[in-house]
């Protein structure tokens, strides 16, 4: 065999996977058909928090500047410089990737990937020439690409996915955004902090619909007060591309509506990058969606053929699809390793509000057998909100009343997303609300909400 381990794909699962084999003693080639660092690095995860800082910052002058003492004339606000500082972002991580490959000894190998057998994969370059790799384990890591239904199909420039909409220097002066997830909810934050009218319409009855209820009431009159519109109950049945519009027909619960802006996007979700692989001539076992079935050690149905991260289905989620291939690696080189949780693993929505949560809600904690008590507390009661003014929101805990143990967090305001690790290490380490109350919390800090909310598991917030 050529290699030990042959990755196919070098986004956050593939390339993590890489890394960690290489650590192991194991000689590892990885191919990808684009990029290193996969769609996270280069037009994901990375320059999407470029934008929306330079979105934050925006926001803020247009619409708070008397509040923090700034006065000025003849404002001018390029959006095309916030998407090329975005780029540099990528590209600076990007080349970190290469770095870390020639590190870690790990053969680079840029073209399509086409699996012959259980130990073979044909690598075809951009100049069409084909070059066979052979391991004793592959670790199928190819991602997965945006959801175009066919009456929403994507012509790049008036009807866009996140790709395009990640790259366009211009901004839109008005847009349909369909779909209430994480990337819809991200894009209309953008896009409305610069001053653009955004529609954000979504099919089921709330936006974030796989959050908890009272985080999605709460998102939803922030995005309300930012002049955001939201329909909801709403599909799409048709979208026109006019002279100087695009014209979006949903069926809503009012009935039959309209909807006309310069640009639509479409953020409906995600299917796997699990075509013209090899897959079914090999004999992987996939869902009906096309997504490879495997189990806590990210094992395929085929000895030696692993997969982790999007194509899996399991959470689209970059540090999930890490976490899988540090336990693919450990696993092919016998090592010591865990089975993953993925109830339990953080999420992250860097709308603003930020959103963010782990484990179960209050309606899923009782459906699951357990009996929830919860507390929560109010940003508007926290010394650091005050003072960086972005008070709004709150920290939610919920416990098993039994065992005291946490088994879920919800949270939207200031920086939330970097409140997760805290709580998700507590619930890793069966730690209770009294045990994370006694933890002492530096003062003035944003985690001092967690504190009073664990207090308040055991009827005890000091500041409320």
């Amino acid at each position: 065999m050529d290699y030990d381990l042959i990755v196919i794909g070098a986004g956050p699962g593939g390339y993590v996977c890489a890394i960690r084999a290489s650590q192991l003693g194991k000689k590892v080639a990885i191919v990808d058909r684009e990029w290193l660092g996969g769609v996270c690095l280069n037009i994901g995860c990375i320059p999407s928090k470029s934008l929306l800082k330079n979105a934050e910052i925006t926001h803020t002058i247009l619409n708070r500047a008397e509040e923090f003492g700034f006065s000025y004339e003849n404002l001018h606000v390029d959006y095309s410089v916030a998407v090329k500082r975005s780029r540099g972002t990528a590209t600076r991580l990007t080349k970190g990737v290469n770095f870390l490959m020639k590190k870690n000894g790990i053969d680079v190998h840029i073209g399509t990937a086409y699996l012959k057998s259980k130990s073979s994969v044909h690598v075809t370059d951009a100049k069409g020439e084909v070059s066979n790799l052979t391991a004793s384990n592959i670790v199928i890591a190819a991602g997965a690409q945006p959801a175009s239904p066919g009456h929403l199909s994507n012509d790049g420039k008036r009807v866009i996915t996140y790709r395009e909409a990640i790259l366009q220097e211009h901004l839109p002066k008005s847009v349909v955004i369909v779909g209430g997830g994480a990337i819809g909810v991200e894009f209309a934050t953008i896009w409305s902090s610069y001053g653009s009218q955004v529609t954000l319409i979504e099919m089921l009855p709330r936006i974030l619909p796989m959050e908890d209820e009272q985080i999605s009431a709460e998102l939803t009159e922030s995005f309300h007060r930012r002049g955001i519109k939201i329909i909801t109950h709403a599909k799409v049945e048709q979208v026109e591309t006019e002279s100087q519009k695009v014209k979006v027909t949903i069926k809503a619960e009012k009935g039959i509506q309209s909807v006309s802006a310069e640009q639509v996007l479409i953020a409906t979700g995600f299917v796997p990058n699990s075509n013209n692989l090899g897959l079914d001539e090999l004999g992987v076992e996939c869902d009906n969606r096309g997504f490879i079935k495997v189990d806590a050690r990210a094992r395929t149905n085929l000895d030696g053929v692993f997969a982790v991260g999007d194509i899996t289905g399991k959470l689209l989620l970059a540090h999930v699809a890490s976490a899988q291939g540090v336990v693919a690696a450990e696993t092919i080189a016998g090592e010591p390793t865990i089975d993953l949780n993925y109830r339990m693993m953080p999420r992250a929505t860097y709308c603003h509000p930020e959103v963010a949560s782990f484990g179960y809600t209050e309606v899923e904690a009782r459906e699951a057998g357990h009996q929830p008590k919860t507390a929560r507390f109010n940003f508007q009661a926290n010394g650091k909100a005050l003072g960086i003014g972005e008070y709004g929101g709150w920290a939610k805990i919920i416990s098993d009343e039994v065992s005291g143990e946490i088994i879920g967090a919800h949270m939207i305001g200031p920086q939330v997303t970097e409140l997760l690790p805290e709580l998700t290490l507590a619930q890793n380490m069966e730690l209770t609300g009294a045990e994370i109350a006694r933890n002492v919390h530096a003062h003035p800090t944003l985690s001092e909400v967690v504190a009073e909310a664990a207090h308040g598991l055991m009827g005890e917030i000091i500041h409320a």
